[in-house]
């Protein structure tokens, strides 16, 4: 099980992902903060990047924060 700290702007241009030197993340994404539209999306480009399934990524702790810790399991 791996554990990311992953920083979130939501509303952007192009959904894209960035590996930080300090080992987080900072994620662009399209979709809006609400209704949990952009923590949808956050999964789904998530588990793209790690070649995992949506299912084996979960927001731990965050929900409504920028700043997210992301849980992938292997």
């Amino acid at each position: 099980m791996t554990v990311l700290t992953v920083r979130v702007k939501p509303n952007a241009k192009q959904a894209k992902a960035t590996r930080l030197g300090d080992g987080s993340w900072l994620l662009h994404l399209k979709a809006p903060p609400q209704d949990g539209k952009a923590n949808a999306e956050l999964i789904a480009l998530m588990a793209q990047e790690f070649g995992v399934a949506k299912a084996q990524v979960r927001i731990r702790s965050g929900q409504t924060a920028r700043t997210k810790r992301v849980e992938i399991d292997d």
